[in-house]
């Protein structure tokens, strides 16, 4: 059984995340005109580069972080787990994530500055996940 990682350690682990975003933001170059053929769809990139928290799920554990970065890759934190690393793509209209190998359509139910809706078609079920955006945490001066 694992231990829970200690708020402190998970809330360096999403501050790690968010400086990965906010790196990569500041050094990435224009992409050239034309929109290649992985892109988010517009409407879809407002969850990009954020940390988001879940906030209630049928299955995700609740305090769990998910980063959807703009160059694909997918940042994943939990509570009682290890960080893990997958990838996400705009498709068909909705997401395809890849967890531990395995990909799954997902579909987006609401996207807002406060709450990020999705639904994941999971082998097995279909798993709601209600993501919000994290706050910052204040650091010691």
């Amino acid at each position: 059984m694992e231990k829970a990682l200690p708020a402190r350690i998970r809330w360096s682990l999403a501050a790690i995340a968010m400086a990965s975003v906010l790196a990569y933001g500041c050094t990435h170059k224009s992409a050239p005109t034309g929109k290649p053929a992985n892109a988010p769809a517009p409407a879809a990139t407002g969850f990009v580069n954020r940390v988001w928290q879940v906030s209630q799920s049928s299955v995700v554990e609740p305090g769990s972080l998910y980063v959807f970065l703009s160059d694909g890759t997918l940042v994943l934190t939990s509570p009682h787990g290890r960080p893990a690393f997958g990838s996400w793509k705009a498709e068909g209209g909705g997401l395809t994530m890849v967890e531990e190998g395995i990909p799954y359509k997902v579909k987006v139910v609401e996207l807002n500055q406060g709450e990020f809706r999705i639904k994941s078609y999971n082998p097995g079920q279909a798993v709601d996940i209600t993501l919000v955006p994290t706050e910052q945490p204040s650091w010691p001066k």
